[in-house]
């Protein structure tokens, strides 16, 4: 399947209704949810869908319908999945892959972009 820019507002809303504000960057030939400057989720080039979560929970994730390996040329790694756009059409299937996500985004750090200061609080 091609990119589809109603599949990324889908994604917007989901994030959205969760109270997450996110920014998208392209990246992987596609466009990539940051959240606090943090990869969350997005789509390939192809209008796959992908999602980084915690690696603890790789095994279990991997057995969700339309799970499949992600890679980066030939390696693959834990933490990070590619999943079928047919198993998110349903928005409980998307609800439930973009919150495996933000269950661990938002305990990570913020990061700054590269060339920003911020202002410190002295």
């Amino acid at each position: 399947m091609a990119y589809d820019p109603k599949f990324e507002l889908r994604i917007a809303e989901v994030l959205l209704a969760q109270g997450v504000e996110a920014e998208t960057v392209k990246m992987f030939g596609g466009i990539t949810f940051m959240v606090r400057g943090n990869m969350s989720v997005g789509i390939l080039s192809k209008g796959d869908f992908f999602v980084k979560f915690d690696p603890k929970r790789h095994e279990e994730a991997s057995e969700w319908p339309g799970a499949k390996p992600f890679f980066m040329g030939e390696k693959g790694g834990k933490g990070i999945l590619q999943v079928d756009t047919d198993a998110v059409e349903s928005r409980k299937a998307l609800e439930k892959w973009v919150k495996l996500s933000l269950d661990l985004v938002l305990t990570l750090p913020p990061k700054v972009k590269k060339g920003v200061k911020k202002k410190s609080s002295k």
